[in-house]
């Protein structure tokens, strides 16, 4: 239960800074030397190719955002160093066959403004905003078993 609702406030935390490009308010950039060994260790043995570091610690675990083979990944650690996830922005056609299919036609009257992917020791889920000119609309799938709604919101310019 806990990795669920873990796993749902990275959900939350990942769309929402994808979304507005900004750092969270329950979040705090902060300096390596802040992090605690545990996670630094972690993350050293998991990415040891990994440039451009930056971290964050949050309520509930601590995040890299980070440079590997010219692709931006972001890593979320608990606070004692155990990797929970690793998420990373994707285009459209880096999606499977089945799940980029299933997207595009039924959901023709929106564009997608978000897409990314998240890996757990329970496998890859994939979160997709969609948006028309009157609401936003977050997808998620676990695996290549189609979409269900996330979350849905009216834009402020819609009656």
């Amino acid at each position: 239960m806990k990795k669920r609702i873990l796993l749902l406030s990275i959900a939350l935390v990942s769309f929402t800074a994808f979304s507005f490009a900004s750092v969270t308010p329950t979040a705090t950039s902060v300096a390596p030397a802040s992090i605690s060994k545990n996670v630094i260790n972690s993350f050293n043995r998991e990415f040891a190719n990994a440039s451009n570091i930056q971290w964050e610690i949050n309520a509930n675990f601590v995040k890299a955002q980070f440079n590997v083979n010219d692709m931006v990944l972001f890593a979320y650690f608990n606070k004692s160093g155990e990797l929970i996830a690793v998420t990373r922005f994707i285009s459209p056609n880096q999606l499977p066959l089945e799940l980029l299919t299933s997207l595009k036609k039924a959901n023709s009257n929106y564009w997608v403004s978000d897409l990314f992917e998240i890996q757990t020791e329970t496998g890859t889920s994939y979160f997709a905003t969609l948006e028309n000119a009157d609401q936003k609309v977050v997808l998620k799938s676990e695996g290549i078993n189609g979409w269900q709604t996330f979350q849905k919101e009216k834009k402020d310019n819609a009656e």
